[in-house]
């Protein structure tokens, strides 16, 4: 989808980080935006920024754990614009703690809104989509953990693997009946953003401390604004993955040679 002018992009988790930086970078592609987020008053601010620079962007709250929230997300997408071209579910969140030790609640929130956002906004978005015969892209976010999982965040690499997966059937799925709708999962490293605070928007408050990377940050932390520029070439060029950190290609190939031998995959770094 290599024209995006006068297209229609729709971002869930858009009021901050990643979701915020792709959606401006689509904005100075010229599209429109509908932008999705649980913070209201984020939302709210985030939308009367982008209406002051002169882009059309609509602005719902939407929880994207809930089915019924995302469904209605995109019946307001397609009555106000006709279309969504691409669709970005991206929304997260992350708790911390030894896989045993985390919580039921923990982990229905995390897969709640890592995994089940993810299956919800294909489920309500993609028949929508194919109906209107034009053009798009899904991305979908992952994470390097997906990929490669982490310790002491097993909910969020349980999510985020099956968002992997989740993509590439879609991928399949497509192509089998000819869509020119492509897909792309974002699987980045370590990107300057706000998922370690994720308990500011846990109902109910945070049972289990949000997982926190720590004051003692690598070197190679991504720019929210860097990765948007990944996930808008992937767009325009219409490519599968979009691994942001090269330092784990050593680490993905061991992997993939222990799948072989039967040997358990070595704890990989943090880039």
């Amino acid at each position: 989808m290599d024209d995006l002018r006068g297209k229609v992009a729709v971002i869930t988790g858009g009021a901050s980080g990643i979701g915020l930086a792709v959606a401006k970078a689509c904005a100075a592609q010229g599209m429109k935006l509908v932008l999705a987020d649980i913070e209201q008053a984020t939302l709210d601010g985030v939308a009367a920024d982008f209406r002051a620079a002169g882009v059309e962007v609509l602005a719902q709250r939407v929880d994207v754990s809930d089915a019924d929230a995302v469904e209605a997300l995109a019946a307001v997408t397609f009555d106000t614009f006709g279309a969504a071209h691409l669709l970005m579910n991206n929304a997260g969140v992350v708790t911390g703690g030894k896989a045993w030790e985390q919580t039921l609640e923990d982990w229905n929130w995390v897969l709640g809104v890592d995994l089940w956002g993810v299956v919800y906004g294909v489920k309500s978005f993609v028949p929508r989509m194919l109906a209107t015969g034009e053009p798009g892209h899904i991305v979908n976010t992952a994470s390097i953990a997906g990929l490669l999982a982490m310790p002491g965040i097993a909910p969020y690499d349980v999510a985020k693997a099956g968002v992997v997966s989740l993509s590439e059937c879609l991928h399949h799925d497509l192509r089998a009946v000819d869509s020119t709708i492509g897909v792309s999962v974002l699987c980045p490293g370590r990107v300057a953003s706000r998922i370690g605070e994720s308990d500011r928007n846990r109902p109910g408050g945070s049972a289990n401390p949000t997982y926190r990377p720590g004051t003692d940050l690598p070197p190679t932390l991504l720019s929210a604004e860097h990765t948007a520029d990944l996930v808008v070439d992937a767009v325009r060029t219409n490519r599968f993955w979009i691994l942001t950190h090269d330092g784990y290609d050593e680490w993905l190939t061991k992997r993939a040679a222990g799948m072989l031998t039967g040997e358990a995959s070595a704890r990989p770094p943090v880039f």
